[in-house]
């Protein structure tokens, strides 16, 4: 069984809500990065999205944006986000995740990606801009090496959510409003209309993200689903405190898994 499966499982038993959360690989380093997936860990995330830095994110806001071009400037790749990967697992058995954009897969070889993602111990895959109707693009090299791709549906899916709800592997995630990542005031989604549609159909986790950004938010969103996605507002942190923000980012995460409890 696949760490994701496996993880979110036990919440469901214990009837928790799961918490996960996402940095972007090397911002401000790869060492910090490592560090503060060790931390989220810690501290109540239970996934663990580590965001492969893109040069035109067109799913992100500003601040992933900022964060994935500060990273790319000194140089990250994917070849040292697989060697983080191979890092952590000697000291964590929890769900780890890549986020990115399919030509970086496409470019560094879709086999051979899905290949290192079973050698490393990658459990699953988000891929924001890889449309429903072409999973199969990649959907084979994931399970040949069993790794869970991730679908995403959002309120603007209308008839195409049932297809791709009851479709879904490991978890569904599901986009909180129209638009790209970043923290949010307020959301003008109507939720309990969303995710009635979605349980017609899902048959895994449903979990809510994008703009995510405090413990009451957390809270409010997790009651319609199983578990939230936090991104923009740990990015945020890092972003601004740099190689000191694992303890703060420790601080917030421990905040958020609190307000879902």
């Amino acid at each position: 069984m696949n760490r994701i499966e496996k993880t979110l499982g036990e919440l469901k038993a214990k009837g928790e809500k799961a918490l996960i959360t996402f940095v972007t690989a090397g911002d401000p380093d790869l060492e910090i990065t490592e560090k503060l997936v060790l931390e989220m860990f810690e501290k109540g995330s239970d996934i663990v999205e580590i965001g492969v830095p893109f040069s035109d994110p067109v799913a992100e806001g500003k601040v992933i944006q900022e964060a994935s071009l500060r990273s790319l400037a000194h140089g990250t790749n994917l070849t040292e986000i697989f060697g983080i990967v191979e890092n952590l697992r000697q000291k964590t058995d929890k769900p780890i995740l890549l986020m990115m954009y399919v030509n970086t897969i496409f470019r560094f070889g879709t086999e051979r990606f899905f290949k290192l993602c079973r050698e490393n111990g990658v459990d699953g895959v988000i891929v924001p801009d890889l449309p429903f109707e072409e999973r199969d693009e990649i959907r084979s090299f994931a399970d040949d090496n069993g790794v869970i791709p991730i679908s995403l549906v959002a309120p603007t899916s209308h008839q195409r959510i049932e297809n791709i709800a009851s479709d879904a592997r490991g978890f569904l995630y599901c986009v909180s409003s129209t638009g790209v990542t970043g923290t949010r005031s307020n959301f003008s989604t109507d939720f309990d209309e969303f995710f009635d549609e979605i349980k017609k159909s899902c048959k895994v986790p449903a979990m809510v993200g994008f703009g995510i950004s405090n413990p009451d938010q957390a809270a409010k969103m997790g009651s319609y689903c199983d578990g939230v996605i936090v991104g923009s507002a740990i990015v945020d942190i890092v972003g601004t405190l740099g190689r000191d923000s694992v303890e703060k980012v420790g601080e917030f995460v421990r905040s958020l898994k609190e307000a879902l409890k």
